[in-house]
């Protein structure tokens, strides 16, 4: 395991990479012996820091729970990250791309808890209980470790690669709409480039609640009422570049639209 001055100095390489919007080389080029505890403590010391510099938490991210994204990058376990208030935009929103590096969009359902959500022996029934709504979203990707050689040391460091959520106007309770099979057509300036369905994540998208709170009881938290829980990608990540129109067509649950400026 990383000593705690190498843990403090890469996560302070890290907050200026995001300042910067630059990227930094792999982790587990420099330091081959980092575990996984490791990089969950440099994104704590990360997360710290962004809060004691104003950020407010509004939720959560999990990432890599489907196996398109587990293909799409080498990694096999669910991880998780922070979100801040101020990476929170509306479907319509214009995004500026040179605040993220290698720039990418998921196709997601994010979740908010009217109770909050312990483990640890939370379940799918447990964490549908706690849900007050699902949101069509899309998350931004925003990498600041070189993308080639990572693993998912690398990742759970850079706060789970999150960048943004985008997310739609149409709010469903659980009870109201079967999750699964919520669809998602994602286009890029006029061209269907990826598609799917919520089952693709864990065989249903709050299953992710579920592993997350029981993640976190592991640590000695647990999930809060009135968080955002953005629950993994059902399709492969797509490039974007300045300039590009992105449409994602949740079917019953409406559609997302955004532009990187």
């Amino acid at each position: 395991m990383l000593s705690q001055e190498a843990i403090a100095e890469i996560a302070a390489e890290l907050a200026e990479a995001d300042r910067t919007h630059s990227v930094i080389p792999r982790i587990t080029a420099r330091y081959p012996g980092a575990v996984i505890e490791d990089s969950y403590a440099i994104q704590g010391v990360w997360r710290d820091s962004q809060i004691a510099a104003g950020r407010r938490l509004v939720g959560r991210k999990i990432g890599l729970t489907s196996k398109a994204m587990q293909q799409a990058t080498g990694i096999t376990e669910p991880d998780y990250g922070v979100m801040f208030d101020d990476t929170v935009y509306e479907s319509g929103a214009e995004i500026p791309v040179d605040h993220f590096s290698n720039v990418r969009i998921e196709v997601e359902l994010a979740f908010v808890l009217k109770h909050p959500l312990e483990g640890p022996d939370c379940t799918l029934d447990d964490a549908l209980a706690a849900i007050d709504y699902a949101v069509p979203a899309l998350e931004v990707l925003n990498s600041h470790i070189e993308l080639e050689g990572r693993t998912i040391v690398d990742t759970i460091s850079d706060n789970a690669a999150y960048g943004a959520m985008v997310l739609g106007t149409e709010r469903r309770r659980p009870d109201e709409i079967d999750l699964r099979w919520v669809p998602g057509v994602l286009s890029r300036n006029g061209e269907i480039e990826e598609t799917g369905v919520a089952a693709g994540v864990l065989g249903h998208p709050a299953t992710g609640v579920a592993w997350l709170a029981n993640k976190f009881h592991q640590h000695g938290a647990r999930l809060e009422a009135g968080e955002i829980i953005l629950a993994g990608s059902f399709t492969r990540p797509m490039w974007v570049s300045r300039g590009d129109d992105v449409l994602c067509d949740y079917g019953p649950m409406g559609t997302i639209e955004c532009r990187f400026i």
